[in-house]
């Protein structure tokens, strides 16, 4: 059964924060559960958020909630074991809303606790210790990404 992956240990970095303001739109905001707080990037293209986990792992589902209008519209997931470099694993194409976003291999939408819950494909991905999200294409025309919420489920690697 998949479980978060995301745990103390896990160490992450981000290409930007909101006017170096990690207080207030720190990169810890996308792990609290709490629907007030976001991270922030800073405006640019290619903003990205990497995730550095303590074992390999098999990921099978990503969960992303955006700030509609600060949405990644073509985005990229790429991977890496060990210290190696990082190489494209897969692209996706999130909507650009408010609702939390997961994928899955099959595109359909689903209804929980009067959200709407959106979801979009992803390839099946390799066993990895490092993932690095990319936002190649934002909704705002600066190249902002506001994430409230950001999750990686699956299972610990052998």
């Amino acid at each position: 059964m998949a479980t978060s992956l995301i745990c103390r240990e896990t160490q992450s970095r981000v290409s930007s924060t909101l006017n170096r303001d990690a207080k207030q739109f720190g990169k810890k905001y996308m792990f609290d559960s709490n629907e007030e707080t976001c991270w922030n990037s800073d405006q640019g293209e290619n903003q990205w958020v990497a995730l550095e986990f303590p074992k390999n792992v098999k990921m099978s589902e990503l969960k992303v909630q955006f700030q509609g209008g600060f949405s990644g519209r073509t985005c990229r997931l790429e991977g890496c074991v060990g210290g190696g470099e990082f190489t494209a694993l897969s692209q996706f194409y999130p909507e650009d809303n408010n609702s939390l976003q997961i994928s899955f291999v099959l595109l359909f939408r689903i209804c929980h606790n009067d959200h709407m819950e959106y979801s979009f494909p992803i390839q099946e991905v390799p066993a990895v210790s490092r993932l690095k999200i990319v936002f190649e294409d934002s909704s705002d025309f600066f190249g902002r990404i506001v994430v409230y919420s950001l999750d990686i489920l699956g299972e610990r690697a052998s």
